[in-house]
């Protein structure tokens, strides 16, 4: 009787022992998140590192130990500075999802002062850093070049990285103003009076109301006072 009684105690112990070690390791799951986000991202200009950096998961999670565990993006994933990535098994069947932070090290044009809303920037304005910073590389501005025509949608304080969203293009035509209409076809071209009904940024569409008829065309801006229309 005894020796059933250790018999019995002993596979007790092994049995938890298996079970203890049939337990996924959610480490292991972190890396397979942040490993697909960064296997999607296009390969870089060689001068900025995208970094995909997954969030701890809930220490009582207890995930029956899979052999291959799969990584996929949730329907209408898009890429951005914070993702969640989903992690599946099919057998044990289960699903976890784990979140993922992106950050972008790169070099960056950033604001040596203060600067109003806006405001036309110049290379005296600003230089150029290697930072680490939230997103993608392609929402960062780091070549002068990339100033040109533009100006400060908004207000920024010093040390401020410049974004894409963040300069917005000079307006080439204003609202109100008196265009000339150009349309060619046959290699004949046609010019008319007209009036811009909205503004209009460099090589931008504008809608412009032609003085004769009245007509609404939209066409694209050429210059300070010319709009071609296709036909």
């Amino acid at each position: 009787m005894a020796h059933n009684k250790h018999l019995i105690w002993l596979t007790a112990l092994l049995t938890l022992d298996a079970t203890a070690q049939a337990i996924q390791d959610t480490a292991q799951l972190r890396e397979l998140a942040s490993a697909h986000v960064r296997s999607l991202m296009p390969a870089g200009d060689g001068r900025s590192t995208l970094h995909a950096q997954a969030a701890a998961l809930d220490p009582r999670l207890r995930l029956p130990l899979c052999a291959a565990p799969e990584a996929f993006l949730p329907p209408g994933t898009t890429p951005a500075a914070r993702m969640t990535v989903g992690i599946r098994c099919i057998n044990p069947f289960w699903t976890v999802y784990v979140p993922v932070t992106l950050e972008s090290e790169m070099p960056v044009l950033v604001l040596r002062q203060a600067a109003a809303a806006g405001s036309v920037l110049t290379g005296a304005d600003v230089e150029l850093r290697t930072q680490r910073l939230p997103g993608f590389t392609s929402r960062y501005v780091s070549d002068i070049t990339a100033l040109q025509g533009r100006h400060l949608k908004n207000a920024a304080g010093p040390g401020t990285a410049l974004t894409t969203d963040l300069l917005m293009s000079d307006v080439l035509i204003k609202r109100g103003q008196r265009v000339t209409l150009v349309a060619a076809a046959g290699g004949i071209e046609v010019r008319v009076q007209g009036e811009a009904i909205a503004d209009a940024s460099p090589a931008g569409r504008v809608k412009v109301r032609n003085i004769d008829s009245q007509k609404i065309v939209e066409g694209q801006a050429e210059s300070s006072d010319r709009v071609r229309l296709g036909l």
